[in-house]
């Protein structure tokens, strides 16, 4: 089923199909909530807040089609949320430390899992300490889940030209450290 029909059923309280629309993005739900949570426990709290909201305010969606940035906008939001409470710094060091003890743990189900068992991401994140956290915020959002620039604007509430202006220097900064070309336009 289209999602405009999903969201307008939803919108009218259908919860099946409020429920097929975020089984449709799990995947990218999970790994947005893990990249700012920095693990798999937090990442699905955020989610089962995100899917709370989402329930309670789906009524006040006014765009069907701005579903999907809108529902991220929300768990992005709830993300921040918990680790204002928890008052929880996502450290990099942490959030590897974690990763292994994670991997000792469940080495079997880990090995399965694309989101952390990757040791380019693992590169990716030692490279990003480098750069200030919008401007991670902004990179991670484009690059690890290859969202456009409006959709970043939206969920962290600054202008576009504010997300092109994070991911160019940003990337700059990251190319004048290791390197390599920085093809992103301004």
């Amino acid at each position: 089923m289209e999602v405009l029909q999903l969201v307008k059923k939803a919108k009218r309280g259908n919860k099946e199909a409020l429920l097929q629309l975020i089984i449709d993005e799990k995947d990218d739900y999970y790994k947005l909530a893990f990249t700012y949570m920095g693990n798999k426990h937090d990442a699905m709290d955020a989610m089962e807040e995100m899917i709370l909201s989402l329930y309670e305010k789906i009524h006040q969606l006014k765009k069907e089609e701005a579903f999907q940035s809108w529902s991220k906008t929300i768990l992005v939001n709830s993300c921040k949320t918990m680790l204002r409470k928890r008052k929880k710094l996502v450290l990099i060091d942490d959030w590897n430390n974690q990763i292994e003890k994670e991997h000792n743990q469940h080495n079997d189900a880990l090995a399965s899992d694309p989101y952390i068992n990757s040791e380019r991401q693992m590169d990716i994140q030692q490279l990003l300490l480098h750069v200030n956290q919008y401007q991670k915020e902004a990179i991670q959002l484009k690059y690890f889940h290859d969202m456009d620039y409006q959709t970043i604007a939206d969920i962290t509430n600054v202008s576009i030209g504010t997300v092109k202006s994070r991911i160019f220097q940003g990337l700059k900064k990251l190319k004048d450290q290791y390197g390599g070309d920085s093809d992103e336009k301004h």
